[in-house]
């Protein structure tokens, strides 16, 4: 009793804020919440408001080195120790850019002065803009596929035959007669578009609109910090989207492999569509494309993995796609393989630039839907792949300003005649393992596509389609590869498994956006599923401690006399509410609601057989009836709630416990909640769960299990001893 007054004498003096907590010694101490001092938050928004719209000389400068970081880190620039490392990288890189930007012009349905130009000004705009040193943005695989699916669809909707390898119409290799060139027999008024514009035309138009929005979106989304999108994106969602995205990519780049003209499949099954048409006209394969296209990836492939072997023996990667197009060029050109065997090559690449454009309104309406998720997969890889090399070599970045980077890499080239682009993998880890020190790197990159850009693009007239295709194909090694991790990635984790393999087969098998919705919701749905049916157990003393465990996982843990310790391992919420009260019952062997419908049926039959009257309707003796109805003995007298792992309650939450509180009193039992934090212990407060004034908080909300097993072991034996009973 002296230990219960010295508790009810804490409850006295602290009676909302306190928590007890116990020793081994039994002595009793007090763990007081801090005083919650009240913002008015009216007058912080009203002073933030202030200090945000105010301008000093001070804010603007800071301002503008914030939104241009290049004026920050330039002008710290170490030349002696980072310029060699620099611009290494940066020719090494170059290097890479030219033969993929070439080529990924096929996944976009573009010409490939368009890659070149993206390239080109991507580099510039994150030198200036970007807080990564080692990031490389450019033309990425992905982003050229989701670019190429909306021109695609756009230019069926317009008329246009997909399949028109007409001889391009760019002159003499300049841009001096464009205002001719993009002009073709179609008189349009598409979108708005009242102008005699042909399919190369409308194509850079579909395709600048949609960069220019997904631009906006990515500014927006930097204004507002919505950078949090990018949680939803987990790496299995990510994995199984970048690989199924893979397969459609190889899927599209089969028939420049083997020469043959089929039908560009659009919308949803495009991958199982255009198998079927592969097959259809796999008789029609031209047989020059065919061994070159052999050659080539014989050649890509063993020289990748020779320089993965060896590539801690090698100063820079081999430039092994930029070999592979010079030598193909040069037997296409001097073989007359487009003349003689009908194979396809690129055709005619002009110099010089275009004169800038405004994005037509009317064609962004069209695609601003669409340039939602092109948007959301550009920042999330930039930002992931930014994080990545920032904790690797010990520096910060700023994801918020990473999005407005990415942005205006989008929004500005888009007057360029340039479309989306994003960080790539691939050329990051090239640019990482070359010595690249800063963003000075990028620059010299532009420089070499600039060179191609002025000079070199026309000499790749006789390049055939087959050894760009090549190119692509190998580039996916990284994501096809994702295939082999799947047995290590179910050992580790089968929900994640599951995630990948749904994400990866709509990216793969519907399309690429539905793909990366379907994934998101999906793995959504798999937590609300955990959370649903989580874990619950019973647990049991490690002897001689004072930790309890889970009775099923470890042997050797004793039971508390006349207490159950039930630990839910999930939030307590509307939606898992029925599975806790299921658990609890099964568990403790025990439905209060059950037991209490047998105890009144119990009394009101006892009261029958006080009147004398023997029989019932059933036809049994009223003493048969009785004995069946004897109340069941209880084996424990109180019930432990492991709070440890519930996160939070809401409204059913605490209405829950509250129910089972009243259900197991009725019983005689008493309800302990232990190992609460304190948004739990603050739901449970204005629920009303520890009664008026929360004055019995102290008897029933304890820290640790520990605590709250004495203190009901105390209070049933003073309980036993008063009312005669002997506790065997």
């Amino acid at each position: 009793y002296e230990h219960i007054d010295e508790v009810n004498t804490g409850t006295m003096e602290r009676p909302l804020e306190a928590t007890r907590m116990e020793n081994s010694t039994s002595s009793c101490f007090l763990m007081e919440r801090r005083t919650r001092v009240k913002i008015n938050r009216k007058e912080v928004m009203l002073a933030k408001l202030r200090k945000s719209c105010s301008c000093t000389p001070k804010k603007l400068k800071n301002f503008v080195m914030d939104f241009l970081p290049v004026l920050r880190w330039l002008p710290k620039y170490q030349c002696k120790e980072y310029i060699w490392g620099d611009v290494m990288s940066g020719l090494v890189i170059g290097i890479i850019l030219v033969p993929q930007a070439i080529a990924y012009s096929l996944l976009a349905g573009l010409k490939p002065i368009y890659s070149l130009y993206t390239s080109f000004f991507a580099n510039i705009i994150y030198f200036l803009m970007g807080t990564s040193r080692h990031v490389s943005v450019g033309i990425f695989s992905l982003i050229s596929l989701m670019v190429g699916q909306v021109v695609d669809r756009e230019l069926l909707l317009a008329g246009f035959d997909l399949n028109d390898d007409a001889p391009s119409a760019w002159g003499d290799g300049s841009l001096q007669n464009d205002s001719q060139s993009n002009s073709t027999a179609f008189n349009l008024t598409v979108a708005g578009m009242n102008a005699e514009c042909g399919k190369e035309c409308y194509a850079i138009g579909i395709a600048t609109a949609l960069t220019f929005v997904a631009g906006v979106y990515q500014v927006l989304m930097g204004i507002f910090r919505l950078g949090f999108v990018s949680m939803y994106l987990s790496e299995s969602v990510l994995d199984g989207f970048a690989t199924g995205a893979s397969l459609t990519i190889l899927t599209a780049q089969v028939k420049y492999l083997i020469g043959i003209k089929i039908p560009r499949s659009q919308g949803h099954g495009m991958l199982v569509i255009t198998w079927i048409n592969i097959f259809r006209n796999i008789s029609q394969a031209n047989l020059c494309d065919v061994i070159t296209s052999a050659i080539c990836i014989m050649v890509l492939v063993t020289a990748k993995e020779l320089g993965d072997r060896y590539k801690h023996k090698l100063k820079f990667p081999l430039p092994t796609e930029l070999v592979v197009i010079v030598v193909a060029t040069l037997v296409s050109h001097y073989g007359k393989l487009n003349e003689v065997y009908a194979s396809s090559v690129s055709g005619a690449i002009p110099t010089g630039f275009i004169p800038p454009k405004v994005p037509h309104f009317n064609l962004m309406l069209r695609v601003a839907v669409d340039a939602l998720p092109l948007a959301v997969v550009s920042f999330v890889f930039t930002v992931s792949l930014s994080e990545m090399c920032a904790k690797k070599y010990a520096y910060t970045i700023r994801a918020n300003q990473e999005m407005f980077a990415v942005g205006f890499c989008n929004i500005i080239p888009s007057f360029f005649h340039s479309f989306a682009t994003s960080a790539a993998l691939a050329k990051t880890l090239v640019k990482t393992s070359t010595g690249c020190q800063t963003q000075v790197s990028g620059v010299i990159s532009a420089m070499v596509v600039l060179l191609v850009l002025l000079f070199l693009a026309p000499l790749f007239y006789s390049l055939q389609k087959c050894v760009l295709a090549c190119i692509i194909i190998v580039s996916l090694r990284g994501a096809l590869r994702k295939f082999q991790d799947v047995p290590a990635r179910y050992h580790v984790n089968k929900v994640d498994t599951l995630i990948w393999v749904v994400t990866m087969s709509a990216s793969a098998l519907i399309s690429t956006e539905i793909g990366l919705l379907v994934g998101i919701v999906f793995s959504m749905l798999c937590i609300i599923v955990r959370t649903q049916q989580p874990r619950t157990t019973l647990l049991g003393q490690i002897q001689n401690t004072s930790f309890y465990e889970d009775d099923l996982e470890y042997e050797n843990l004793s039971s508390v006399p006349k207490v159950k310790i039930f630990r839910f391992e999930a939030p307590l919420y509307y939606a898992n509410r029925n599975y806790f009260l299921k658990s609890l019952y099964r568990l403790t062997n025990l439905d209060p609601n059950l037991e209490a419908a047998r105890r009144k049926k119990y009394e009101k039959e006892k009261q029958h057989l006080k009147k004398g009257d023997h029989t019932t309707a059933n036809g049994l003796g009223m003493r048969e009836t009785t004995l069946q109805l004897v109340p069941k003995q209880n084996d424990f007298q109180a019930l432990v709630v492991d709070c440890s792992s519930i996160s939070f309650l809401d409204t059913t939450g605490v209405n829950t416990l509250k129910e089972i509180l009243k259900d197991y009193k009725d019983l005689n039992i008493s309800v302990l909640l232990a190992c609460c934090n304190p948004s739990v212990t603050d739901s449970l407060k204005r629920g009303g769960y520890f009664g008026k004034d929360c004055g019995s908080m102290q008897e029933m909300l304890f820290y640790s299990i520990h605590n709250a097993v004495p203190f009901k072991t105390i209070i049933f034996k003073n309980y036993c001893c008063v009312t005669g009973f002997i506790l065997q």
